[in-house]
């Protein structure tokens, strides 16, 4: 059994920033990669971004130079952290945990919301 909780969100202005945690527990032996996605009202969910165990980071094009994922492997938590948000930024924000042999777990979501 494995868990993944996120925390961080929020309602912040426009321009303002935000830090989205996301620790992942349970019978862990190791995780692959750990990311970010999001999904806004009627849209689909969509990569943000992720990182791999030894430190290799993708990110969707709308927020490169923005945010910033990081990791502690030792704490099996991953972090996003959001500058310059916008209110498209607006959406449900999952993690997910992928561990061997294409197990995949998400987590309940933590919503940001981004006023004009």
């Amino acid at each position: 059994q494995v868990q993944v909780v996120e925390s961080g969100g929020g309602l912040v202005q426009a321009g303002g920033s935000l830090r989205l945690s996301c620790a992942a527990s349970g019978s862990i032996v190791r995780i692959d990669a750990m990311g970010w996605y999001r999904q806004a009202p009627g849209k689909q969910r969509e990569l943000v971004a992720a990182i791999t165990s030894g430190g290799s980071t993708n990110y969707a094009d709308s927020v490169k130079g923005r945010f910033t994922i990081s990791r502690d492997n030792a704490k099996n938590t991953v972090y996003l952290q959001m500058n310059s948000l916008q209110p498209e930024d607006t959406a449900v924000y999952y993690c997910n945990a992928d561990l061997p042999y294409g197990m995949r777990y998400w987590g309940k979501g933590t919503l940001v919301t981004v006023s004009s």
